[in-house]
């Protein structure tokens, strides 16, 4: 089986903004001001755009094929928007994965539907629901109690919103590194400042934290033995050693001090 965890990170929508809120003339930096502003006077607190007013910057990914394990961002730091959604579809369409997120039927997909109808994107494996074939019409990527996409904050909270978790509390309650140092508030700032490096970084920690998650969820639903779910782990450990980059490094780091404790 082949296994895809996915992630995004989004900035917001400043073009639409300017277009919905008639804020033409406005630097970028402005019209995320007053979108965020309109968005606190609408619902008496909160900042958090609609999911249509983000823009995707990132989308990093877990991949588990046949003896393969790889984690990494889509594109590059420099990618357009349409080519990070293109090859993230492209994807499921070559090897028709079960997609794995956190909240990514709350949020991920969402907002990759709303950008992939901006910006034109095809996605025909993803939006099948059993007209090409006849499997996903009982197991698709839309359907929520479907297996072809498990979100497991919601698989793990019975489907039930207050009974949600973050990721970053689960990730460290069994002893995974959780998030290192950045969150999802800090995207847009660090995005101005032009470290789009650092976000997509960001990204594949929290796809790792996710993957980590999965491995005990496959555990516990009796889909893996004690064995075999330690040589999941031993494999993502391995590719983490194996590697030179910093943010890896600092991973493994946290996790084995996590798993010392």
């Amino acid at each position: 089986m082949n296994i895809l965890v996915f992630d995004i990170e989004t900035i917001p929508d400043t073009l639409s903004g300017s277009r919905l809120y008639e804020l033409a003339g406005l630097s970028d930096d402005d019209i995320a001001k007053a979108m965020f502003a309109k968005q606190v006077q609408k619902t008496g607190g909160s900042d958090f755009l609609p999911l249509h007013l983000h823009k995707i910057v990132a989308i990093s990914a877990v991949l588990r094929t046949g003896d393969a394990f790889k984690v990494w961002s889509l594109g590059t730091a420099d990618s357009p928007e349409s080519d990070l959604i293109a090859r993230f579809y492209a994807g499921i369409d070559r090897y028709s994965p079960t997609l794995v997120s956190w909240n990514g039927g709350g949020f991920d997909l969402p907002v990759l539907h709303y950008r992939s109808l901006l910006n034109n994107v095809v996605a025909k494996r993803y939006w099948d629901n059993g007209d090409d074939n006849r499997e996903f019409k009982f197991n698709n990527y839309l359907s929520r109690y479907h297996w072809r996409h498990v979100d497991l904050m919601d698989v793990l909270a019975g489907f039930n919103l207050r009974a949600a978790a973050p990721l970053n509390q689960i990730a460290v309650m069994l002893g995974f590194p959780g998030k290192l140092g950045m969150s999802g508030a800090t995207v847009w700032s660090t995005y101005q400042a032009g470290d789009i490096e650092a976000i997509r970084q960001y990204c594949e920690t929290d796809v790792l934290n996710t993957y980590l998650i999965y491995l005990k969820w496959e555990l516990i639903r009796g889909n893996f033995t004690d064995n075999l779910y330690a040589q999941e782990c031993e494999k993502v450990r391995t590719l983490l050693q194996s590697s030179s980059q910093p943010h890896f490094d600092k991973f493994l780091a946290a996790w084995n001090e996590a798993s010392s404790a």
